[in-house]
């Protein structure tokens, strides 16, 4: 049996969510990946992974404050990606229909011994 396939008003509601995440990745600032973490007085890293190793930055106090809402903002971009591909999915398998899928064949079980 193939999956049912998306009425227009269900396809229509989910392009509709799909354009409100796409405005809200657009109302997002700058972004930058890693942690900051407060090691001495006004001692700050920046950790993050660049092709697979860990950097980390010395930063001053005000460079901190500027890195806090850009590391925000790129949890929030992943969050919003997360949830754009989620939509995506539903999307594109429910636009048309899909394959017959077979029944599966029966095992016979092993013999008790």
């Amino acid at each position: 049996m193939t999956e049912p396939v998306l009425s227009p008003n269900e396809l229509r509601r989910l392009q509709q969510r799909y354009r409100h995440l796409q405005a809200e990745v657009a109302q997002l600032g700058w972004i930058a990946q890693g942690s900051l973490m407060h090691k001495a007085p006004r001692a700050w890293r920046l950790t993050r992974k660049v092709r697979g190793k860990t950097v980390t930055l010395a930063l001053s106090a005000a460079q901190a404050d500027a890195f806090r809402p850009a590391i925000a903002n790129h949890r929030r971009l992943e969050e919003l990606l997360q949830q754009m591909r989620h939509l995506s999915e539903i999307a594109l398998l429910g636009s048309a229909p899909g394959v017959k899928k077979r029944p599966r064949a029966p095992r016979p079980k092993p013999p008790l011994t």
